[in-house]
């Protein structure tokens, strides 16, 4: 079984309202190969909401306490963040997922990369928060960016 990010199967829950639709996603669902979850519902939040970045660093930080998950106006969400990280660990780990495929960018599902936490739409290498505590407990993560590495 394969979890993916609900917006990469065509939900849209992302923070604006949109979705990410990946066609190659949609038909992992539709053979029931797959399950979709969003961590930042998850963890409390509604659609639209306003933008988060990670500040003083990624989701490995988050996770040891040194940094935080800021929204665009200044309010500190990482609670919301880490709940909904260990919300979709817990559906993982039920499901006995082998692979999670998350949505690139975000201070929740990016893998390799996230907002640089200035809101001026530079990226930095670092991971989210669930991305970095799913891969903290032996899950292989891939972003839709290298979806192709699990076929």
């Amino acid at each position: 079984m394969i979890v993916v990010s609900s917006c990469l199967a065509g939900l849209a829950v992302r923070y604006n309202g949109s979705h990410c639709l990946d066609n190659r996603i949609m038909q992992l669902i539709d053979r029931g190969e797959a399950v979709s979850v969003c961590p930042e519902l998850l963890g409390g939040f509604l659609i639209p909401r306003e933008p988060a970045e990670i500040v003083g660093g990624d989701g490995k930080d988050v996770l040891n306490g040194t940094a935080r998950v800021v929204t665009k106006s200044g309010t500190d969400v990482t609670e919301q963040y880490i709940k909904g990280a260990n919300l979709t660990l817990k559906k993982v780990t039920e499901l006995h997922a082998t692979t999670v495929v998350l949505k690139e960018n975000s201070p929740s599902c990016g893998s390799k990369k996230i907002y640089n936490g200035a809101f001026n739409g530079q990226k930095i290498e670092g991971s989210g928060v669930t991305a970095a505590l799913l891969e903290k407990n032996g899950i292989k993560v891939v972003s839709e960016e290298k979806l192709a590495e699990i076929f």
